[in-house]
């Protein structure tokens, strides 16, 4: 056999990882400097971390490791739909993290050549999870306040077999308001067209703001909602997301999902989670706070331009700062910090960065190192 390159199919063999934050394993290998020494900017994490709920939960369950889990995910399930109220377990379908339903949601209903429509610039899963199901993803560039218009979808929908929409969007951090998102799902709906919701972080926005469309799921059967426990509850090494949808929905995810996605203690663990209404409190109250406070002082810095932040994370353009993105990223890397370099984003170019909002003592060190590369303060 010369090459078994040849035996792969078409889409795969064009497929590419994607780029994402968090690169701690790689940074630790590239300075020499131990993990705990790294302060990580690139991934958008409660910086309060997980529960300790959630660490009892695993602790008390060990006993679960030689036993297949649950491949239902019943109880996970219902502590979903109860913590909700108005959907009961069968509107949820848990995965391997949020990635893997975003994966799975393409594999279920996109046949070969199928058309899916993504915002630029957005999350890079939602092309690629399109590329292997064999799909064709078509970019709509958004404006350059990079909100999400009502018309954003309008002249194509009817081309498309689903949509794909991230609020608050990642990387921008900017929230789309409610009667948008609604008049999107509508237009959709008439053209027989799937919109995938992407809420993993609008658990970090005020709550004067937060305006989920779970309710919305039995209004309008094509909707889909993704939601995790990466973000908020910070339980991002277990690898544990879920959706919300109509039942019709999540039993075809269920049928299709490989068995045993979600392991034991991964289950425990998220639905202690939900139980500590105080860690969330907390992690909000700080967000709030320190997302205020990180975007004063960096709008200190005259180079930098700051756009609206809603989530956990602040977005910025960087163009008059004298470095690209790749070369910030590399100055910012020899002082021990990790900041994303957007520039893997599709619809964006060299000079734009994205920040996490963490702690005071963490955020103040993020303001001395810019202030020490960038050096031009107001």
């Amino acid at each position: 056999m010369k090459s078994t390159w040849r035996l792969a199919r078409e889409n795969i063999k064009h497929l590419k990882p994607c780029h994402h934050g968090g690169k701690v394993w790689e940074a630790e290998r590239k300075t020499g400097l131990a993990r705990e020494e790294i302060m990580d900017f690139s991934s958008n994490i409660n910086p309060l971390g997980f529960p300790q709920k959630a660490v009892e939960a695993i602790r008390n369950n060990l006993g679960q490791i030689p036993v297949y889990p649950d491949s239902a995910s019943t109880e996970l399930r219902e502590a979903i739909a109860a913590s909700f109220g108005g959907i009961d377990l069968n509107n949820v379908v848990v995965g391997n993290g949020s990635t893997e339903l975003i994966y799975l949601f393409a594999e279920t209903f996109l046949e070969k050549g199928d058309v899916a429509l993504i915002p630029a610039p957005t999350f890079g899963e939602y092309e690629n999870a399109v590329r292997k199901a064999g799909g064709k993803p078509r970019h709509m560039k958004l404006p350059k306040d990079f909100c999400i218009e009502p018309n954003i979808f309008s002249g194509d929908i009817e081309d498309a077999k689903m949509a794909f929409l991230c609020n608050p969007n990642n990387p921008t951090s900017i929230l789309t308001p409610y009667e948008v998102l609604i008049g999107i799902i509508e237009e959709a709906l008439e053209e027989d067209v799937l919109i995938f919701l992407d809420e993993d972080f609008l658990e970090f926005v005020d709550e004067e703001k937060q305006v989920s469309l779970i309710d919305e799921i039995h209004d309008y059967p094509n909707l889909f909602i993704l939601q995790s426990f990466t973000k908020v509850y910070g339980l991002t090494g277990l690898r544990i997301g879920y959706g919300i949808a109509s039942e019709e929905i999540t039993t075809l995810l269920s049928n299709a999902k490989i068995p045993w996605n979600v392991n034991c203690l991964a289950q425990v663990a998220a639905m202690a989670a939900l139980t500590d209404k105080e860690h969330l409190k907390k992690s909000r109250e700080l967000i709030k706070t320190e997302r205020a406070y990180l975007t004063r002082e960096l709008k200190r810095i005259n180079s930098f331009k700051l756009y609206p932040a809603d989530a956990n994370f602040i977005f910025i353009d960087i163009r008059k700062s004298g470095f690209t993105a790749a070369q910030l990223e590399e100055k910012m890397l020899e002082q021990g910090i990790l900041i994303r370099d957007c520039s893997s984003f599709s619809g964006l170019d060299d000079y734009y960065i994205r920040v996490a909002v963490k702690t005071r003592q963490e955020n103040e060190r993020l303001l001395e190192a810019f202030a020490k590369i960038v050096g031009n303060s107001a």
